[in-house]
């Protein structure tokens, strides 16, 4: 996934399947300048995380 696409997925009010090596997340926040997303893993709030977005996929549905 690109930047651009991870933003426009944080700021959208939809839901989109994302996910980080086979597990689903939630984008919390999109880091422009240094091409990093914020996540949180399944559905535990404290498992967060800070990757590339490019480790990042939309899941087609």
């Amino acid at each position: 996934m690109d930047t651009a696409r991870a933003k426009q997925i944080y700021e959208s009010k939809g839901t989109h399947a994302v996910h980080l090596e086979g597990n689903s997340v939630w984008i919390e926040n999109v880091d422009e300048e240094n091409g990093t997303a914020t996540v949180t893993v399944g559905n535990n709030p404290l498992h967060t995380q800070t990757v590339s977005v490019d480790r990042l996929q939309e899941a087609k549905e």
